[in-house]
Protein backbone atom coordinates (compact mmCIF):
# COMPACT_ATOMS: atom_id res chain seq x y z
CA UNK A 1 0.00 0.00 0.00
CA UNK A 2 1.35 2.78 -1.17
CA UNK A 3 0.98 6.02 1.84
CA UNK A 4 3.83 8.66 1.10
CA UNK A 5 2.63 10.85 4.41
CA UNK A 6 2.62 8.09 6.62
CA UNK A 7 6.19 7.12 5.42
CA UNK A 8 7.53 10.30 6.01
CA UNK A 9 6.41 10.95 9.27
CA UNK A 10 7.47 7.56 10.53
CA UNK A 11 10.71 8.20 8.78
CA UNK A 12 11.39 11.62 10.28
CA UNK A 13 10.00 10.07 13.87
CA UNK A 14 11.58 6.94 13.99
CA UNK A 15 14.26 7.17 11.89
CA UNK A 16 12.83 4.33 9.86
CA UNK A 17 9.53 3.42 8.30
CA UNK A 18 7.87 1.21 11.16
CA UNK A 19 5.24 -0.63 9.26
CA UNK A 20 6.55 -2.05 6.19
CA UNK A 21 3.02 -2.72 4.37
CA UNK A 22 3.26 0.85 3.22
CA UNK A 23 5.82 2.25 1.26
CA UNK A 24 6.34 5.63 -0.41
CA UNK A 25 5.78 4.93 -4.29
CA UNK A 26 4.46 2.17 -6.26
CA UNK A 27 7.16 -0.43 -7.20
CA UNK A 28 9.40 0.94 -4.18
CA UNK A 29 9.86 -1.75 -1.08
CA UNK A 30 10.92 -1.63 1.98
CA UNK A 31 10.99 -4.24 5.00
CA UNK A 32 11.37 -4.12 8.62
CA UNK A 33 14.28 -5.49 10.19
CA UNK A 34 13.54 -8.94 12.08
CA UNK A 35 15.56 -9.87 15.21
CA UNK A 36 16.36 -13.16 16.20
CA UNK A 37 13.62 -14.84 18.02
CA UNK A 38 14.37 -14.92 21.87
CA UNK A 39 13.93 -18.67 21.63
CA UNK A 40 17.19 -18.77 20.01
CA UNK A 41 19.32 -16.31 22.09
CA UNK A 42 21.91 -17.65 25.18
CA UNK A 43 20.83 -16.29 28.31
CA UNK A 44 23.45 -14.26 30.13
CA UNK A 45 23.15 -13.06 34.14
CA UNK A 46 26.80 -11.57 34.44
CA UNK A 47 30.43 -10.74 32.79
CA UNK A 48 31.14 -14.30 33.43
CA UNK A 49 28.35 -15.84 31.23
CA UNK A 50 29.02 -13.48 28.60
CA UNK A 51 32.46 -14.27 27.89
CA UNK A 52 31.69 -17.84 27.57
CA UNK A 53 29.16 -17.09 25.09
CA UNK A 54 31.10 -14.69 23.40
CA UNK A 55 33.92 -17.50 22.90
CA UNK A 56 31.34 -19.96 21.62
CA UNK A 57 30.34 -17.30 19.05
CA UNK A 58 33.45 -16.58 17.81
CA UNK A 59 34.51 -20.19 17.66
CA UNK A 60 31.33 -20.66 15.50
CA UNK A 61 32.99 -18.32 12.74
CA UNK A 62 36.13 -19.06 12.80
CA UNK A 63 36.26 -20.57 9.54
CA UNK A 64 35.69 -16.58 8.31
CA UNK A 65 38.51 -14.09 7.28
CA UNK A 66 36.85 -11.46 10.38
CA UNK A 67 37.77 -7.91 10.66
CA UNK A 68 35.82 -5.97 12.56
CA UNK A 69 34.45 -2.05 13.12
CA UNK A 70 36.59 -0.97 16.49
CA UNK A 71 35.46 2.55 17.76
CA UNK A 72 37.08 4.13 21.52
CA UNK A 73 33.88 2.29 22.94
CA UNK A 74 33.63 -0.76 25.09
CA UNK A 75 31.58 -2.54 23.08
CA UNK A 76 33.66 -2.89 20.10
CA UNK A 77 36.76 -2.97 22.27
CA UNK A 78 35.57 -6.16 24.16
CA UNK A 79 34.82 -7.79 21.35
CA UNK A 80 38.65 -7.13 19.97
CA UNK A 81 40.02 -9.54 22.47
CA UNK A 82 38.29 -12.30 20.26
CA UNK A 83 39.44 -11.32 17.01
CA UNK A 84 42.47 -13.83 15.85
CA UNK A 85 45.76 -12.05 15.90
CA UNK A 86 46.59 -10.20 12.83
CA UNK A 87 42.59 -9.57 11.95
CA UNK A 88 41.91 -5.94 10.62
CA UNK A 89 40.18 -3.69 12.58
CA UNK A 90 38.74 -0.43 11.03
CA UNK A 91 38.35 3.00 12.75
CA UNK A 92 36.24 5.96 11.05
CA UNK A 93 38.59 9.36 10.73
CA UNK A 94 36.72 11.76 10.21
CA UNK A 95 37.71 15.64 8.64
CA UNK A 96 41.53 13.94 8.43
CA UNK A 97 41.03 13.28 12.05
CA UNK A 98 39.88 16.47 13.09
CA UNK A 99 36.96 15.44 14.64
CA UNK A 100 36.32 12.52 17.90
CA UNK A 101 40.30 12.68 18.20
CA UNK A 102 40.05 10.79 21.47
CA UNK A 103 38.09 7.79 19.54
CA UNK A 104 41.10 7.11 17.28
CA UNK A 105 43.37 7.16 20.28
CA UNK A 106 41.91 4.45 22.20
CA UNK A 107 41.10 2.31 19.18
CA UNK A 108 44.79 2.46 18.68
CA UNK A 109 45.21 0.91 21.96
CA UNK A 110 43.14 -1.26 21.44
CA UNK A 111 44.30 -2.50 18.38
CA UNK A 112 47.78 -2.68 19.67
CA UNK A 113 46.70 -4.42 22.79
CA UNK A 114 45.47 -7.51 20.69
CA UNK A 115 47.80 -7.40 17.97
CA UNK A 116 45.13 -6.29 15.52
CA UNK A 117 45.88 -4.52 11.89
CA UNK A 118 44.18 -1.23 12.05
CA UNK A 119 43.25 0.53 9.01
CA UNK A 120 41.52 3.89 9.34
CA UNK A 121 38.17 4.62 7.00
CA UNK A 122 38.58 8.37 5.73
CA UNK A 123 35.33 9.98 6.43
CA UNK A 124 33.95 13.60 4.88
CA UNK A 125 31.43 14.95 3.39
CA UNK A 126 32.31 13.85 -0.43
CA UNK A 127 32.21 10.43 0.78
CA UNK A 128 28.57 10.84 2.04
CA UNK A 129 27.66 11.84 -0.92
CA UNK A 130 28.54 9.04 -3.36
CA UNK A 131 27.33 6.36 -1.13
CA UNK A 132 24.08 7.68 0.20
CA UNK A 133 21.74 7.28 -2.69
CA UNK A 134 22.98 3.20 -3.36
CA UNK A 135 21.64 2.64 0.62
CA UNK A 136 18.65 4.55 -0.30
CA UNK A 137 18.26 2.19 -3.01
CA UNK A 138 18.60 -0.88 -1.71
CA UNK A 139 16.80 0.48 1.79
CA UNK A 140 13.59 1.50 -0.28
CA UNK A 141 13.68 4.56 2.28
CA UNK A 142 15.69 7.27 3.41
CA UNK A 143 18.42 6.16 5.89
CA UNK A 144 20.59 6.66 9.53
CA UNK A 145 23.11 9.50 9.05
CA UNK A 146 25.51 6.56 10.28
CA UNK A 147 24.61 4.15 7.18
CA UNK A 148 27.16 5.96 4.67
CA UNK A 149 30.48 5.17 6.41
CA UNK A 150 29.33 1.93 7.45
CA UNK A 151 28.83 1.26 4.35
CA UNK A 152 32.09 2.58 2.98
CA UNK A 153 34.20 0.96 5.79
CA UNK A 154 32.37 -2.71 4.33
CA UNK A 155 33.58 -1.75 1.25
CA UNK A 156 36.87 -1.28 2.37
CA UNK A 157 37.34 -4.43 4.21
CA UNK A 158 35.81 -6.20 1.07
CA UNK A 159 38.58 -4.71 -0.74
CA UNK A 160 41.03 -6.33 1.95
CA UNK A 161 39.89 -9.50 1.46
CA UNK A 162 37.97 -9.85 4.39
CA UNK A 163 34.85 -12.28 4.74
CA UNK A 164 32.90 -11.83 7.84
CA UNK A 165 32.33 -8.11 10.04
CA UNK A 166 31.92 -8.23 13.15
CA UNK A 167 30.18 -5.07 14.54
CA UNK A 168 28.90 -4.41 18.08
CA UNK A 169 26.05 -2.14 17.91
CA UNK A 170 23.55 -4.75 19.75
CA UNK A 171 25.17 -4.13 23.48
CA UNK A 172 23.72 -1.05 23.94
CA UNK A 173 19.86 -2.75 23.69
CA UNK A 174 21.07 -5.91 25.12
CA UNK A 175 22.73 -4.20 28.18
CA UNK A 176 20.94 -1.29 29.04
CA UNK A 177 22.92 1.21 26.99
CA UNK A 178 20.52 4.07 26.18
CA UNK A 179 20.57 5.71 29.30
CA UNK A 180 18.13 8.32 28.01
CA UNK A 181 15.57 5.97 27.30
CA UNK A 182 16.02 4.58 30.70
CA UNK A 183 16.29 7.54 32.91
CA UNK A 184 13.09 7.48 34.38
CA UNK A 185 9.31 6.45 34.62
CA UNK A 186 8.32 8.20 31.81
CA UNK A 187 4.99 9.47 31.33
CA UNK A 188 3.20 8.43 28.23
CA UNK A 189 2.85 11.61 26.09
CA UNK A 190 6.51 13.21 27.93
CA UNK A 191 8.04 9.42 26.32
CA UNK A 192 6.44 10.37 22.95
CA UNK A 193 8.29 14.02 23.27
CA UNK A 194 11.09 12.21 24.43
CA UNK A 195 11.60 9.56 21.78
CA UNK A 196 10.46 11.07 18.37
CA UNK A 197 13.15 13.03 16.53
CA UNK A 198 11.80 15.52 14.38
CA UNK A 199 7.88 16.18 15.29
CA UNK A 200 5.91 16.01 11.84
CA UNK A 201 3.59 18.67 12.63
CA UNK A 202 6.84 20.81 12.63
CA UNK A 203 7.81 20.12 9.69
CA UNK A 204 5.65 18.58 7.16
CA UNK A 205 2.62 19.87 5.65
CA UNK A 206 0.43 16.78 5.51
CA UNK A 207 1.75 15.20 8.52
CA UNK A 208 0.14 11.64 10.32
CA UNK A 209 0.19 10.90 13.86
CA UNK A 210 2.70 8.16 14.69
CA UNK A 211 0.24 8.23 18.06
CA UNK A 212 -1.01 4.49 17.35
CA UNK A 213 2.72 3.19 17.81
CA UNK A 214 2.84 4.40 21.12
CA UNK A 215 -0.79 3.25 21.71
CA UNK A 216 0.40 -0.65 21.74
CA UNK A 217 2.38 0.38 24.72
CA UNK A 218 0.26 2.64 26.82
CA UNK A 219 0.13 1.36 30.42
CA UNK A 220 -2.86 2.66 31.97
CA UNK A 221 -4.18 6.48 31.57
CA UNK A 222 -0.31 7.85 31.68
CA UNK A 223 1.88 5.37 31.58
CA UNK A 224 3.90 3.35 28.67
CA UNK A 225 5.99 0.16 28.65
CA UNK A 226 8.92 1.47 28.11
CA UNK A 227 10.79 -0.91 28.49
CA UNK A 228 9.24 -3.19 25.83
CA UNK A 229 9.10 0.14 23.25
CA UNK A 230 13.35 0.05 23.87
CA UNK A 231 13.51 -3.89 22.98
CA UNK A 232 11.23 -3.64 19.64
CA UNK A 233 11.39 -0.31 18.15
CA UNK A 234 14.38 1.44 18.90
CA UNK A 235 16.47 -2.22 18.76
CA UNK A 236 14.81 -2.73 15.11
CA UNK A 237 15.45 0.95 13.77
CA UNK A 238 19.33 0.38 14.66
CA UNK A 239 19.78 -3.29 13.71
CA UNK A 240 18.45 -2.19 9.87
CA UNK A 241 20.38 0.78 9.76
CA UNK A 242 23.44 -1.67 9.60
CA UNK A 243 22.05 -4.98 8.24
CA UNK A 244 21.08 -2.37 4.97
CA UNK A 245 24.67 -0.74 5.16
CA UNK A 246 27.06 -3.29 5.05
CA UNK A 247 24.46 -5.60 2.89
CA UNK A 248 24.64 -3.25 -0.04
CA UNK A 249 28.32 -3.56 -0.07
CA UNK A 250 27.92 -7.64 -0.54
CA UNK A 251 29.43 -8.22 3.04
CA UNK A 252 28.44 -10.53 5.44
CA UNK A 253 28.39 -9.38 9.24
CA UNK A 254 27.66 -10.46 12.55
CA UNK A 255 26.73 -8.85 16.00
CA UNK A 256 28.18 -11.38 18.81
CA UNK A 257 25.74 -9.11 21.35
CA UNK A 258 22.63 -9.94 19.45
CA UNK A 259 23.01 -13.31 19.90
CA UNK A 260 23.01 -12.77 23.89
CA UNK A 261 19.82 -11.95 25.68
CA UNK A 262 19.92 -10.96 29.42
CA UNK A 263 18.36 -14.16 32.26
CA UNK A 264 16.71 -11.00 34.64
CA UNK A 265 15.33 -7.64 34.27
CA UNK A 266 17.86 -4.94 33.84
CA UNK A 267 18.83 -3.41 37.44
CA UNK A 268 17.51 0.09 36.03
CA UNK A 269 18.24 1.46 39.79
CA UNK A 270 22.56 0.86 38.55
CA UNK A 271 21.82 2.36 35.31
CA UNK A 272 20.68 5.50 36.62
CA UNK A 273 23.31 5.94 39.49
CA UNK A 274 25.62 6.27 36.01
CA UNK A 275 26.52 2.28 35.34
CA UNK A 276 24.96 1.57 31.81
CA UNK A 277 25.69 -1.46 30.55
CA UNK A 278 27.03 -2.39 33.94
CA UNK A 279 27.77 -6.21 32.60
CA UNK A 280 29.61 -4.76 29.99
CA UNK A 281 31.66 -2.56 31.92
CA UNK A 282 32.58 -5.63 34.44
CA UNK A 283 33.59 -7.21 31.31
CA UNK A 284 35.87 -4.36 29.61
CA UNK A 285 37.91 -4.48 33.37
CA UNK A 286 38.53 -8.28 32.92
CA UNK A 287 39.89 -7.58 28.88
CA UNK A 288 41.53 -4.05 29.90
CA UNK A 289 42.66 -3.85 33.60
CA UNK A 290 44.95 -1.05 33.22
CA UNK A 291 42.49 1.85 32.12
CA UNK A 292 39.77 3.71 32.87
CA UNK A 293 36.56 3.02 31.23
CA UNK A 294 35.96 5.30 28.11
CA UNK A 295 32.70 7.36 28.18
CA UNK A 296 29.96 6.38 26.82
CA UNK A 297 29.46 8.32 23.26
CA UNK A 298 26.99 7.13 19.84
CA UNK A 299 28.75 6.25 16.97
CA UNK A 300 30.97 9.67 15.79
CA UNK A 301 29.85 11.76 12.49
CA UNK A 302 29.89 15.40 12.20
CA UNK A 303 26.49 16.13 10.99
CA UNK A 304 26.70 19.71 12.91
CA UNK A 305 29.52 20.48 10.90
CA UNK A 306 27.83 19.11 7.25
CA UNK A 307 24.67 20.88 7.86
CA UNK A 308 25.97 24.48 9.49
CA UNK A 309 25.08 26.32 6.48
CA UNK A 310 22.54 24.32 5.37
CA UNK A 311 18.96 25.97 4.82
CA UNK A 312 16.72 23.65 5.12
CA UNK A 313 14.52 21.57 2.62
CA UNK A 314 12.52 23.42 -0.04
CA UNK A 315 10.27 20.66 -1.59
CA UNK A 316 5.81 21.16 -1.57
CA UNK A 317 6.50 18.39 0.86
CA UNK A 318 7.72 20.76 3.59
CA UNK A 319 6.47 23.63 5.25
CA UNK A 320 7.69 27.21 4.21
CA UNK A 321 7.68 28.36 7.33
CA UNK A 322 10.46 25.88 9.08
CA UNK A 323 13.04 27.11 11.33
CA UNK A 324 15.82 25.42 10.63
CA UNK A 325 18.45 26.84 13.00
CA UNK A 326 16.57 25.24 16.16
CA UNK A 327 17.71 21.31 14.73
CA UNK A 328 20.65 19.70 15.40
CA UNK A 329 22.89 18.06 13.08
CA UNK A 330 21.15 14.46 13.67
CA UNK A 331 18.22 16.04 13.20
CA UNK A 332 18.50 17.94 10.07
CA UNK A 333 20.22 14.96 8.91
CA UNK A 334 16.51 13.54 8.58
CA UNK A 335 15.14 16.37 6.96
CA UNK A 336 17.87 16.16 4.22
CA UNK A 337 17.91 12.72 3.94
CA UNK A 338 14.42 12.21 3.60
CA UNK A 339 14.17 15.29 0.73
CA UNK A 340 16.81 13.99 -1.29
CA UNK A 341 15.03 10.55 -0.92
CA UNK A 342 12.31 12.33 -2.82
CA UNK A 343 14.14 14.07 -5.07
CA UNK A 344 15.27 10.59 -6.71
CA UNK A 345 12.51 8.42 -6.50
CA UNK A 346 9.40 10.48 -6.76
CA UNK A 347 9.02 10.51 -10.35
Amino acid sequence: MVDKSYCMSSYLSLRYVEDDTKQFFPGLKHQVYKQHPFSEKVLVADAQDVEIALRNVFRLISNERLGMLLSGGMDSSILASYMPEGSDAYTFRFLGGKFENGELERAEYYAKYYHLNLHYVDIDWKVVDNSVDVLMDRKGAPVHSIEPQIYTAALQAKADGVTMLVIGDAADYVFGGMDGLLSKNWGYREYINRTIYVQPKEVLCEPTSMDYLFERYRLGKNSIDYLRFYDEIVTDESYASYENAISAAGMDYIDPYEKLKLSKPLDLGRIRNGESKYIIRDLFRMKYPDITIPLKQPMPRPVDEYFKDWEGPKRPEFRKDIDIKKYSGNQKWLLYSLERFLNIFDR
